[in-house]
């Protein structure tokens, strides 16, 4: 008896290691920066046609739901992939001790920041140090928390501001275009600190110190931030520093991704997970995420 129950469940496991190992080798061992540049290009053709048929493709791969967007009709792929939402489709938490999601997202690695360094998945670490980049010091969140937050491809792609702030500085690190899904987040080390990002450095209203950290990826290739006039891609190389001075208010959107990927939060010692938050979650945008400890 015990040989026939376990013999089905180890050809269950090897078929989702071959599915694993597929959609890794499908998803990553490509030209990936080629693929993505050609992507952006495609995504931006206006096309009625081509618009209709991409999307119809992509709902054979994805559960696309445009129910809650302003429109229905859009010019061109990239107009679909940053779609607005219908007036009041994400409610943000207005308690002042929340921290909200800033955007659609299903949670992975959080924890706290222990010694510098965080986890991109179980048993993967990287430093912070690395993520920021050489010219910014992260080391005021030793002790609080991170989450990141990933977000599919038929997710909201747009994202917002978890509280009332000041966004301080910006810096763009340009950089590779890595799969963030789970099976390349634990095949290729320190893959958050290798791919395109920028880092938000905010100062909530209430005095502490915030960060977001977009990272693209694979057809990802462009963030789009409100509070500057640049549009921040792959050809910027190097380790771009813009200073700035945006307020913000809870729940202004901030910018978009022209696809789907990855944000990370990082709040100082202070603040803890808010209830039901954990590994495995998904949130919308305006949920909380975070709450100040009293």
């Amino acid at each position: 008896m015990a040989d026939t129950t376990t013999l089905p469940r180890r050809g269950w496991l090897a078929r989702l290691g071959a599915q694993e190992d597929l959609n890794f080798l499908l998803t990553n061992r490509v030209p990936r920066i080629a693929l993505t540049q050609a992507m952006g290009r495609f995504s931006r053709i206006e096309s009625r046609w081509l618009t209709r048929l991409s999307i119809a493709v992509w709902r054979l791969f994805t559960p696309l739901d445009l129910s809650e967007a302003q429109r229905t009709e859009f010019r061109s792929l990239k107009d679909c992939f940053t779609r607005e939402l219908k007036p009041g489709s994400r409610p943000f938490d207005t308690r002042p001790d929340i921290l909200c999601s800033p955007s659609d997202g299903i949670v992975g690695a959080c924890g706290v920041v222990q010694r510098g360094q965080v986890f991109q998945a179980k048993g993967s670490p990287y430093a912070m140090a690395d993520l920021f980049g050489p010219t910014q010091d992260a080391s005021v969140f030793e002790g609080g928390r991170f989450i990141t937050l990933r977000l599919t491809s038929a997710m909201y792609h747009r994202f917002h501001a978890p509280a009332d702030g000041t966004v301080e500085h910006v810096t763009y690190l340009s950089g590779d275009t890595w799969n963030v899904n789970p099976v390349a987040l634990a095949r290729v080390e320190r893959l958050f600190c290798r791919n395109e990002r920028a880092v938000l450095r905010m100062r909530l209203a209430t005095g502490e110190p915030l960060a977001l950290v977009p990272v693209a990826a694979i057809l990802v290739a462009s963030i789009r931030l409100h509070f500057l006039d640049v549009l921040l891609h792959l050809g910027r190389r190097g380790a771009n520093e813009m200073p700035c001075s945006a307020t913000q208010a809870k729940g202004q959107e901030m910018g978009w991704f022209e696809h789907g990927s990855t944000i990370i939060v990082f709040a100082p010692p202070g603040f803890e997970l808010a209830p039901g938050v954990q590994t495995g979650t998904q949130l919308r945008a305006g949920q909380p995420l975070l709450r100040r400890v009293s």
